[in-house]
């Protein structure tokens, strides 16, 4: 129900908005806002077909790993953490193996595949959804919003992006594009407690017990440390490490399910397949849903209402007496909630406007590089199993989005200044 608002809300507001202009003599504003969703609809149907060769590849692998045990052995070494965020997901399920992959990949920046497995995740829990048909489960609710606000390890692309900006404004071989490492754990880290804490509180989990906390602190503690250490490196040093890590996390899981089901003495081609089929499968039952998100956030876009609303955050902040130096880096956040490929474009905006080493371009780094497009993942997750009623997981995932937006912002005062 909540989207189903959000939705409405959008369309409605930038309709409004759209005539308004209209009437003040912007003619152009109405075809704008038809060509915006047209083209909201026909990227979605892109991201869709580009989205079923990787949910083949990797729900193909996520089949070989199943009848090879390995998921079960995934699922049992992260039994303790996730018995206390998912009680309703029995001990050994597909389930927690599903959920765990996805989670490792997104500490690791490996995009492509956190989404097909977390795709699978929500499939396997489907499977344990007592609720009301296309309702959601508090497992559901709480996976997503993990999701929403996932602990970032490695943001490949964002340093990327730095590195090749610095060269084109002449920064030496001093200048570290790798130097967001430490923010961005920062600030996803306290992002995801936030989100895990609001579910948490929706759904009364007793989450402040030191069975929990204890290794939870202990994760953050060794990602710190070894952040910390990737930090120091130099830029060159550091893009190889990240991308031989990347490399050889999806390589050694694709040689590990493999050699297993080998030794299992599995057809190990025959279950690749079958996932395979799976795979395309959920990726041509996302489109519709994918599309409905993509259209209303382009109108809303296209209406000007983005512009209008940090407008006029400007404008409370710069009367309150604060300082604003983060203003140029604050659309970077607000856009990231409704659009990823724009909240790129606007990070690249401030890095060539205000420069790459300074505070807004650093600071837009960390926002882009520890925030996620929250309505893209809710439409993606849900509608690859048919929910239309996401409960309190809108509401969740915005308080995480809003708490990391907040802790980027005081990191980077704390960090860069």
């Amino acid at each position: 129900m909540a989207l189903n608002w959000v939705w409405i809300g959008f369309f409605t507001v930038a309709f409004a908005t759209a005539v308004v202009r209209w009437w003040l003599g912007e003619h152009a504003i109405l075809q704008a806002l038809m060509t915006a969703m047209f083209d909201g609809a026909r990227t979605g149907f892109e991201i869709s077909l580009g989205l079923a060769g990787v949910m083949a590849l990797w729900l193909g692998l996520m089949r070989v790993g199943e009848r090879a045990g390995m998921i079960e052995l995934l699922a049992r070494l992260a039994g303790p953490l996730l018995r206390r965020l998912f009680p309703g997901v029995p001990q050994g399920h597909p389930a927690q193996g599903a959920m765990t992959m996805n989670i490792s990949a997104n500490l690791l920046g490996l995009d492509n595949a956190a989404t097909p497995l977390g795709l699978k995740a929500m499939r396997e829990l489907q499977t344990l959804n007592t609720e009301p048909a296309g309702t959601a489960s508090n497992a559901q609710i709480m996976f997503v919003v993990m999701n929403t606000a996932g602990l970032t390890l490695i943001p490949t692309s964002v340093i990327a992006i730095r590195q090749s900006i610095a060269l084109k404004q002449g920064l030496g071989a001093s200048f570290n594009a790798a130097d967001i490492f430490l923010p961005v754990l920062l600030v996803t880290f306290i992002s995801l407690l936030a989100g895990v804490l609001a579910v948490a509180v929706c759904q009364r989990l007793p989450l402040w017990r030191p069975r929990f906390l204890l290794p939870v602190l202990a994760v953050g503690a060794l990602l710190a440390a070894a952040v910390t250490a990737l930090a120091r490196l130099p830029a060159e040093e550091a893009a190889r490490v990240a991308g031989a890590t990347r490399a050889g996390v999806i390589l050694s899981v694709v040689m590990v399910f493999v050699l297993a089901g080998a030794f299992k003495r599995i057809n190990v081609y025959d279950a690749f397949i079958d996932g395979a089929k799976e795979g395309f499968g959920v990726a041509i039952q996302i489109v519709p849903y994918l599309i409905a998100i993509l259209i209303a956030i382009g109108v809303f876009r296209a209406a000007g209402c983005m512009d209008f609303l940090l407008s006029g955050i400007g404008a409370a902040v710069a009367a309150m007496g604060w300082n604003t130096d983060f203003l140029p880096a604050l659309p970077v956040g607000l856009m990231k909630v409704l659009s990823g490929a724009g909240a790129r474009g606007l990070m690249i905006d401030v890095m060539q406007v205000h420069g790459v080493d300074s505070f807004p371009g650093r600071l837009a780094a960390i926002v882009q590089g520890s925030t996620e497009t929250t309505f893209y993942v809710l439409a993606v997750y849900f509608g690859s199993v048919g929910i239309q009623h996401a409960r309190h997981a809108l509401a969740c995932a915005l308080v995480a989005d809003a708490v990391g937006l907040a802790a980027a912002i005081g990191v980077g005062y704390a960090m860069l200044r």
